[in-house]
């Protein structure tokens, strides 16, 4: 269960890092750039992914 929290977390690092770069080069006047494009969706696609994985792991620590 630990290592799937450790990619989660991964991958909404990795989601908000491409999310942030393709919303930068969007509003930088690259619209018509399909690498904007393609970093903006595959950003999302991460954060999202990253958060179901996280949701689906469960956020409660128990102590044994």
């Amino acid at each position: 269960m630990e290592s799937k929290k450790i990619i989660g977390v991964i991958l909404v690092i990795a989601g908000i890092v491409g999310l942030c770069y393709g919303v930068f080069s969007l509003t930088g006047g690259e619209v018509g750039n399909g690498q904007a494009w393609g970093a903006t969706i595959l950003g999302g696609i991460f954060f999202l992914s990253g958060i179901g994985l996280m949701k689906s792991v469960g956020g409660g620590s128990t102590a044994e």
